[in-house]
C-alpha cells in the first residue's frame, strides 16, 4: 500500500497511508492531511490513487505544489520524487515498520504541525462587544478578523516568537503602523493590534 512520508521543519517524519481514492491535503481541518501552516492553502493538493500508481494534483493553491523543484499542476509520482508544499517535504513509498498514522475515517488522517514552544501568548480585546475578553494563542497559526472585511494571522515561529501577518481585506495595523500585505512583523509584549476595527493587545505570559 502506498504511504506518504511527511517531514516538517526537520522533525521526525510522519507516515500516512494513502488508502482512499482521493486523499486531500490542506490547512483546513476537514482535509485528510492537515498541515497547520500559513504557506499551505485551505485546500492545497490531492493525492489520487490509480491502478498503476499515485497522481498528485495541485488545487490552484496560492503558493504552489513543487515536485523535484518544479511547480506542477498534476504529475504521476515515483519513489524518488521530492514533493514540497510550504515547509513540508514529502516522499512516496511503501508501508514499512515505522509508525503509521491512523486510517482515514470521519476525522483527518493526520495533522502536521511544528512542536509547541514553551513560551505562551494571548490576546486581550480592547474594543467592541468582546472588550475585556482574552484568547490564548495555542495554535501554530491563529486567524483573526472577518473574511471579506479584514483577515490577519498570528503565527508561532520555531524560535518561540510570534509574528503578525496581514492576509486579506483591510490592512492590519500594528502599534499605529499599517502592515504591507503578506508582510510578517514580529510581536512583542503589549503590542497593540487593530484588525477589522477591533483593538487588541498582544501579551506574553
Amino acid at each position: 500500500m502506498p504511504t506518504l512520508s511527511i517531514r516538517l521543519d526537520g522533525a521526525a517524519p510522519l507516515l500516512v497511508r494513502l488508502e482512499r481514492p482521493r486523499t486531500t491535503l490542506g490547512r483546513r481541518p476537514y482535509n485528510d492531511i492537515v498541515v497547520d501552516s500559513l504557506a499551505v492553502s485551505g485546500e492545497h493538493a490531492v493525492f489520487v490513487l490509480h491502478p498503476d500508481g499515485v497522481e498528485l494534483i495541485d488545487l490552484h493553491s496560492t503558493n504552489g505544489t513543487y515536485v523535484n523543484g518544479h511547480a506542477i499542476n498534476s504529475v504521476r509520482l515515483g519513489p524518488e520524487d521530492l514533493i514540497e508544499i510550504g515547509r513540508c517535504q514529502m516522499r512516496l513509498g511503501c508501508e514499512d515498520l515505522a509508525a503509521v498514522a491512523p486510517k482515514p475515517g470521519s476525522e483527518a488522517a493526520a495533522v502536521v504541525a511544528a512542536p509547541a514552544p514553551a513560551q505562551r501568548a494571548r490576546l486581550r480585546v480592547l474594543s467592541g462587544p468582546a472588550a475585556g475578553k482574552e484568547m490564548a494563542l495555542e495554535k501554530p497559526t491563529t486567524t483573526l478578523g472577518k473574511p471579506g472585511l479584514a483577515v490577519a494571522a498570528i503565527t508561532r515561529l520555531p524560535d518561540s516568537s510570534f509574528a503578525l501577518t496581514w492576509v486579506d481585506g483591510a490592512p492590519a495595523v500594528l502599534n499605529g503602523h499599517t502592515l504591507g500585505q503578506r508582510q510578517a512583523k514580529a510581536l512583542t509584549h503589549h503590542d497593540r493590534l487593530c484588525i477589522a476595527g477591533i483593538e487588541m493587545e498582544f501579551l506574553l505570559d
